[in-house]
């Protein structure tokens, strides 16, 4: 009898995990997931709401591409000056603690801005100053974000979790914007700001109400200076971790940027208004959901280097089809494969990144992992901001779609490695 149970465990352990709903959605079977999922996908409407209201106020104020780059540097300069050390934190005290204050904080930030728009008192240096402050607060947020939810599920279900993560980053991509550009055309930005600040609210008190189970807490008696140092060393011997995050800081600064240009674009390409450039943003968002929902769903059977790597060689083809026409239905169909292609290499970057690395030291590699991300999109819009203003924005995009090229073409044939990873 015990024979015929051990060989039917056997088999059960080499059972083939089966494609179902429930295996797309497995983390939120788990409550703390399920909370976290609920505030952040409300929050993350808001947070693209008031991005989408924001930079189509500040060309309006501006009449500027080289300004919205302006603006995306402002918010980038603090990942440049904490981040990485925002990891050290990540690693010494409580991550949901840090993200409690981290999101009152932007909170705030948006109330002043509302308020600022509302009394008509709003200058172009006032979004560039309350830019920076949201940056000092990410800068702390993002590396406890993405180490947070190891502690919300079991391994088994990490990358599920972090797949619908980016489900949900841009399900909240594909309707905040298209929802802002509405709300702007009818009621002004200020609006749009405001629903962003009362947003925050959801994730922040879902955040409270979490249970954890008790937990040996760290001893720490090194100096952060020293765990920075302990974790650069640690992250220097990880290869493929390193090559990770070279494929990320490319793939921002050079493919990620051209959403900087769509307020312009939308204007000066497209004819049309606030309600156009909202909708660029959805459309980018909707490709970015199905690929979103294509890995959650096949997690266990794809090979991610793969997938990766495809993401990484459909992303510049795109942007270069993108930058050829002035169609609104064309720009909008190709800006779906623009954000199937940007999920395809963040999410399972964000994924590999995660599974390879070491416990003790998450915190700091998801901070250094995060500068890789965060850090670039600001010179990303710099760059793109300032070859639109000189060149225009479809010569911009073909540009750094030919940058892209030449970097794929590197990796390819010199990291055959990368495209073996399971």
């Amino acid at each position: 009898m015990k024979k015929i149970l051990d060989n039917d465990e056997k088999n059960s352990s080499l059972e083939k995990p089966k494609l179902s709903w429930q295996a797309t959605f497995a983390a939120l079977k788990h409550r703390n997931y399920r909370l976290w999922f609920i505030g952040q996908i409300i929050s993350l409407f808001g947070s693209w709401m008031q991005m989408t209201a924001q930079g189509f106020f500040i060309f309006e104020l501006t009449h500027s591409p080289a300004f919205l780059g302006y603006v995306g540097f402002a918010n980038g300069i603090p990942t440049w000056l904490f981040m990485v050390y925002g990891g050290v934190i990540a690693d010494r005290f409580s991550r949901r603690n840090i993200m409690i204050v981290t999101q009152t904080i932007m909170m705030l930030l948006a109330f002043i801005l509302a308020a600022l728009t509302f009394t008509n008192i709003v200058e172009p240096w006032h979004i560039l100053l309350l830019t920076f402050g949201l940056g000092v607060a990410n800068a702390f947020d993002a590396p406890a974000r993405q180490a947070f939810v190891n502690e919300l599920v079991p391994r088994n279900d990490l990358l599920n979790a972090i797949a619908l993560n980016s489900m949900m980053f841009h399900t909240a991509a594909a309707i905040g914007p298209a929802v802002a550009g509405i709300t702007y055309a009818i009621f002004g930005p200020a609006w749009c700001f405001t629903i962003n600040g009362i947003s925050f609210l959801a994730v922040i008190y879902n955040l409270f109400i979490m249970k954890f189970q008790p937990t040996t807490k760290r001893v720490v008696n090194k100096s952060a200076i020293k765990e920075l140092r302990d974790g650069l060393k640690y992250l220097k011997t990880q290869k493929i971790i390193l090559l990770i995050m070279l494929v990320v800081s490319f793939s921002t600064l050079f493919g990620l940027s051209i959403a900087t240009l769509f307020p312009d674009w939308a204007v000066k390409i497209l004819h049309g208004n606030a309600a156009t450039n909202g909708f660029l943003q959805t459309f980018r968002g909707i490709g970015a959901v199905l690929c979103s929902l294509f890995i959650a769903s096949l997690s266990r059977f794809i090979v991610r280097g793969k997938i990766l790597i495809t993401g990484l060689i459909s992303l510049p083809i795109f942007m270069v089809l993108f930058s050829l026409n002035s169609s609104f239905i064309i720009s909008s169909l190709i800006l779906v494969g623009v954000g199937a292609s940007i999920i395809a290499i963040n999410n399972l970057s964000n994924g590999l990144t995660q599974t390879l690395v070491s416990e003790e030291f998450r915190g700091r590699v998801m901070g250094v992992y995060s500068f890789s991300f965060f850090g670039f999109m600001p010179l990303g819009a710099l760059w793109i901001g300032m070859l639109a203003e000189h060149f225009g924005s479809p010569t911009a995009i073909l540009i750094n779609s030919l940058i892209l090229f030449i970097f794929v073409g590197v990796v390819w044939f010199y990291t055959p490695k990368l495209r073996k990873i399971i």
